[in-house]
């Protein structure tokens, strides 16, 4: 068997504050499920009264979906594919290149890849939208005269939620988990107290009551998985967020309260409804005592804020993901904390996430309406995963085609059953995370193969660096004092700036450094791996300076720890000379008329390299150039 990446990782040790930031940040999104997840199934059935049988069965298969989907495919198996200790949608599209060999099977991952992180922020936008409307709807529960304020509470809400990103999640993330703690807590005890007074819903934990459920209805079955997939959503959080914590507190805290309080709490709502039917109005609410509804809407409120908020982190840390692996321009990242690294605000994503999330609460206005658009974002994501699973299962760990299939093949049936329901609902709403994930699929590929046509132009077009080392003791060059860094995606080729710089100016620098940075398919690269320097002439040096997705780049910092080398390195007499591209099109272009100008927009609007590369913009000496592709 392969070795795994993380298995010289010194695992974390679990502790009761490790488990409860992890209910705060990776059960947040799964943990409101409860809030509408069972009605949005049930109303399916609901027209003509629902008889005994098919609360069990609905109940049975969101029970068991929860053990297949989450239990077994995530917590038991999911979270063993760790990138160098980072999960997700991309680490693990990262971790699949690695493992197979030729550039078109490579390509493939990436589709896949991509296609994931599309839908996830079709997830994102959805999730705010749906869960702090799910929860302020209880307040029509607790009073009739609240049902118009509904839309302008949530709006508040997440407006302020939004415009408090840029403060970081560390000074209220301390809070975060005591009170999902108590969520799941309360969600347990409402629901073990009604199923005291109705104890034959306790027949729903049989499977055999979703395969009766499946046989009688069929069709109308496969229209509820459409719902049923609700009661996981939340599920691919497990598995981002293990960079953060580690898989044993995660499995922990999944294993043994958040699984139980789950499963306790849609059994309580469940025998409600047996025993008294006017509850499918609201279950969730209707499962607490009147005296306790209203701070329950204030509990429910703070879950909903804090599962929206690890879905906007999650956004940024996918969307930073996005710019190392090469997917979309730069964009603006803040670090919020001086310490965590991981703890980021990125202004232009928040921007966005909120116009969309806004959008979806006026012109859907209910979560039941919002619930047809949910979904399918989350089961497409579901399906990529399990793909891209099945490819590091067996050629990381080695394990036999039959085996992968056997494990992995019923799980990817049931997430493809859930992506097919979920395809129902595209008139009914379901076309807004597919929109959203066409645009950004296509963005991403527009993006991806211009970067590569205009590298391929560069070195077309270029001058070998090691031709203009040869000639340089020959030539009348003037030398003036000074370090001038050269920034250059060809590390092998003379940068267009130096070429321009030497054009107009007719001078060379005395020491001159070109810095090449690589993105590498690792969360973080070691520190030891970080530079490697080469001397190609006397003070004339070759760096590279490599990173992982889940880094930012500081070419400052790095260039002077040159020191530690022998490099002297000043950075009040030091210059940055970068090339600006201006793309236009070729003869013959290689990219249709529309992607040429997708490019062209994405490329006027990309975080100046001076930004995201943290240089000082006063030591910054731009060039430009035209290049046609």
């Amino acid at each position: 068997m392969t070795t795994h990446p993380s298995d010289t990782d010194k695992p974390r040790a679990l502790t009761p504050a490790l488990v409860l930031g992890v209910l705060g940040v990776v059960y947040g999104d799964i943990g409101t499920s409860p809030l509408y997840a069972l009605r949005a199934a049930l109303l399916h059935f609901s027209d003509d009264g629902l008889e005994h049988w098919e609360i069990l069965g609905i109940l049975s298969l969101i029970i068991w979906s929860l053990i297949l989907t989450v239990t077994v495919k995530y917590v038991v198996f999911i979270l063993r594919a760790d990138n160098r200790g980072e999960g997700g949608i991309l680490a693990l599209m990262a971790l699949a290149q690695r493992n197979v060999e030729s550039p078109q099977a490579k390509w493939y991952v990436a589709l896949i890849g991509i296609v994931g992180a599309c839908l996830f922020f079709g997830d994102g936008i959805i999730t705010p939208a749906i869960s702090v409307l799910s929860a302020v709807e209880g307040l029509k529960v607790v009073d009739d005269a609240f049902d118009k304020a509904v839309i302008p509470i949530a709006v508040v809400i997440l407006l302020g939620l939004f415009f408090a990103q840029f403060r970081g999640t560390s000074s209220i993330g301390k809070v975060f988990g005591p009170i999902c703690a108590v969520w799941f807590l309360v969600l347990g005890v409402l629901g073990l107290i009604e199923i005291a007074l109705n104890p034959s819903v306790l027949a729903a934990l049989s499977p055999h009551y979703a395969v009766q459920f499946c046989l009688a209805y069929r069709l109308l079955a496969f229209v509820a998985f459409g719902s049923v997939v609700l009661a996981v959503t939340g599920a691919e959080a497990l598995y981002a967020d293990m960079g953060h914590f580690g898989r044993a507190p995660i499995r922990w805290a999944w294993l043994w309260l958040v699984l139980p309080a789950l499963m306790l709490n849609y059994l309580g709502q469940g025998a409600l409804i047996m025993s008294t039917p006017g509850a499918l109005e609201n279950p969730f609410f209707l499962l607490a005592p009147e005296w306790l509804r209203l701070p329950m809407v204030f509990l429910a409120t703070a879950a909903t804020i804090i599962a929206s908020q690890a879905m906007i982190s999650g956004a940024y840390t996918i969307a930073r993901q996005c710019v190392q692996l090469g997917f979309i321009p730069r964009l603006e990242v803040r670090h919020t904390s001086e310490t965590e690294e991981g703890q980021i605000y990125m202004p232009q994503v928040n921007t966005l996430l909120l116009i969309g999330v806004l959008i979806l609460v006026l012109a859907f206005h209910t979560s039941d309406n919002l619930a047809a658009a949910y979904g399918i974002a989350v089961t497409g994501t579901f399906v990529c995963t399990s793909c891209l699973a099945m490819i590091v299962f067996r050629r990381q760990f080695g394990w036999a085609w039959p085996l992968v299939v056997g494990v992995f093949g019923p799980l990817l049936l049931l997430d493809l059953l859930f992506f097919a329901s979920n395809v129902l609902k595209i008139p009914q709403g379901g076309y807004v995370p597919l929109v959203l994930g066409a645009g950004l699929f296509a963005m991403m590929t527009t993006w991806h193969r211009g970067r590569e046509l205009l590298f391929a132009r560069f070195r077309q077009d270029g001058l070998p660096l090691k031709s203009f080392i040869a000639r340089l003791p020959q030539s009348r060059t003037i030398r003036v004092p000074g370090t001038a860094v050269f920034m250059t995606s060809q590390a092998d080729f003379l940068p267009g700036a130096l070429l321009h710089n030497l054009k107009h100016n007719k001078v060379l620098h005395e020491r001159v450094i070109f810095v090449t940075v690589t993105n590498e398919g690792i969360p973080a690269v070691p520190a030891e791996r970080r530079r490697e320097v080469e001397e190609l002439s006397p003070n004339i040096h070759r760096v590279f300076l490599r990173y992982g997705f889940q880094e930012s780049p500081n070419i400052p910092k790095e260039l002077e720890a040159l020191k530690e080398v022998g490099i002297p390195f000043e950075p009040m007499q030091t210059s940055y000379f970068l090339g600006r591209e201006t793309v236009v099109a070729a003869a013959v272009p290689k990219m249709s008329r529309w992607r040429q100008w997708l490019f062209t927009i994405m490329s006027r609007n990309a975080v100046p390299a001076t930004e995201f590369f943290r240089i000082p913009s006063d030591r910054v000496v731009e060039l430009g150039v035209r290049v046609a592709i």
